[in-house]
């Protein structure tokens, strides 16, 4: 899946990569992707949780160079 949008909070660390990521969901449509790029341990936890809580998709999760990318589809 090709995202329509990427997010780099790469040297951010927690509760930063989550809070810009709820910012930039709003100014989305709903269906948009985008992808979260994040270096902070706990992404890993808060990521996933942020999205059971407000209702979008996590769509994937994968590790690559430099970090974890994050695969978000916002809902309605």
């Amino acid at each position: 899946m090709t995202p329509d949008h990427t997010l780099d909070a790469r040297g951010l660390l927690c509760p930063l990569p989550v809070l810009k990521l709820r910012k930039r969901l709003k100014s989305l449509a709903v269906g948009e992707v985008i992808a979260l790029w994040a270096d902070d341990p706990a992404a890993v936890i808060d990521v996933p949780h942020f999205c059971a809580e407000s209702g979008h998709a996590l769509v994937s999760t994968r590790d690559e160079a430099g970090g974890q990318v994050y695969v978000i589809r916002k809902s309605g």
